[in-house]
């Protein structure tokens, strides 16, 4: 902030970096664009359309509000830069007084104004798919995979995000071989985005006998879960079978063939859903993983072309990556991407506001540099 603003130009140019305000300019003419679009009559009457430039605006409103707000407020810090130098000492004093809660309110409209910038992508997931897996560790790795995925359905449930399971295996000795849900909810992906990879343990499992740590780990995956205007499956590409459900050591559980198996030819990715007995709504779901898997590779490759440098301080989200440690003996969780330790007690009870703020932190300081 300037240590004498005179006029608003130069209090926006302080707060908000050129490029972008190069952006921001480029946003309020498409938002002017989509406007004038929106009143056209034949695009009004083709629902497909309107929908998608409605969406497209709303996403632009998180930044270009804020903005008519932070604009604002360096009309009314110019305004009292004006009256400070008019020499009035009623009009000084008055100056002096209200001058810092503008300030304060300047800067943190200009943050709000740069995360909304650089998440803007995130915030058009509406929805994504959590698929949680045990790694290696037998039984042990099966229970840590059911505690971090009750960790996660802790977390919707403090913010009230829609927790849906879509499909659940136990492990022989409890816990989870793997588990699908999808969940909803306003920030839900952005929130949860960079917890993709291996979250390894440190713990005494509870069959060991000589105290020993042993350390096991559970693979996680987020998946957005596109909208229908973003990922378009042709039918002819994908195989579909139904059978009748099978159960452990390959019976029939169903003599109704209700149970739906997907292959998408050009990729290979497989889906198979029993987890109903009715086979629409198995075909339902079976389709809606089939679509999250295709688009998150697509957007992996698009990712990957914008910036590895991303990637390479966040994390890409390969299961094969480990991000996170938990050390049951100290009682801490170390994420390996902040290099910050959090508690572990609380995280496992959903409590994980501050590793995901941190996690955001570092996520809209490396895009801010790359943009």
């Amino acid at each position: 902030m300037p240590s004498d603003p005179t006029n608003a130009d130069a209090i926006e140019a302080e707060l908000l970096p050129e490029n972008l305000r190069r952006i921001l300019a480029a946003q309020r003419a498409e938002d002017d664009g989509i406007a004038a679009q929106l009143e056209d009559v034949a695009i009004a009457s083709n629902h497909r359309k309107s929908m998608e430039l409605s969406r497209r605006r709303a996403l632009l409103a998180r930044t270009l509000e804020p903005l008519a707000e932070f604009r604002k407020c360096a009309h009314e810090l110019a305004g009292l830069a004006e009256l400070a130098a008019s020499g009035d000492a009623e009009f000084v004093a008055m100056a002096r007084e209200e001058r810092p809660a503008l300030e304060s309110r300047a800067r943190g409209l200009a943050q709000q104004i740069v995360k909304a910038l650089v998440t803007g992508d995130d915030a058009g997931i509406a929805s994504f798919v959590l698929e949680v897996r045990m790694g290696v560790g037998g039984d042990e790795a099966a229970l840590w995979a059911g505690e971090v995925f009750e960790m996660y359905r802790a977390l919707a449930a403090r913010r009230g995000w829609r927790f849906e399971l879509v499909e659940t295996k136990p492990g022989d000795a409890g816990g989870l071989t793997h588990a699908i849900a999808t969940v909803e909810g306003v920030g839900a992906f952005a929130a949860l985005q960079f917890e993709g990879g291996t979250h390894q343990v440190k713990r005494v499992p509870a069959t060991e006998a000589q105290g020993r740590i042993h350390t096991s780990t559970a693979t996680v995956a987020v998946m957005p879960e596109p909208e229908e205007v973003d990922v378009v499956l042709d039918p002819a590409e994908v195989k579909e079978m139904v059978t009748t459900a099978q159960g452990p050591g390959g019976q029939n559980v169903n003599k109704v063939a209700t149970a739906v198996h997907l292959i998408h030819l050009p990729t290979g990715i497989e889906v198979r859903m029993q987890e109903t007995r009715s086979q629409g709504q198995n075909r339902e779901k079976a389709w809606r993983l089939m679509r999250a898997r295709v688009f998150e590779i697509r957007k992996r490759e698009i990712d990957a072309r914008r910036s590895a440098t991303r990637r390479s301080m966040i994390g890409s989200g390969d299961r094969a990556e480990k991000i996170r440690t938990y050390r049951f003996k100290e009682g801490i969780c170390v994420d390996h991407r902040v290099e910050q330790s959090f508690s572990l007690q609380k995280l496992l009870a959903g409590e994980m506001d501050p590793l995901l703020d941190a996690l955001a932190e570092k996520d809209v300081a490396e895009r801010l540099a790359g943009m």
